[in-house]
């Protein structure tokens, strides 16, 4: 894996197979201690009408050194229109 864009790619990509939910985009990426990478990937999970109460969730994947997965989690669910605490 290059670079942080790749890391990006591949996690997005990964996580699109498991979960059937529109990705909306990666958020966070970094390093992990044993050279693979972290990502956090923005999921639409359920769509409303209006949108800003559209409910979303961020997905946490790790990746090997390879860019192979080896493990994802949600680690927040939130509505779109809500503001960071």
């Amino acid at each position: 894996m290059r670079d942080a864009r790749d890391a990006a790619r591949h996690a997005a990509d990964a996580l699109s197979e498991l979960i059937r939910h529109h990705l909306e985009g990666v958020s966070a990426v970094c390093r992990s201690e044993d050279g693979g990478w972290i990502v956090n990937v923005d999921v639409l999970e359920v769509a409303r009408i209006p949108d800003t109460t559209s409910l979303l969730a961020t997905y946490e994947v790790e990746l090997d050194p390879d860019g192979d997965l080896v493990q994802y989690r949600r680690i927040a669910r939130y509505r779109r229109g809500a503001q960071d605490q």
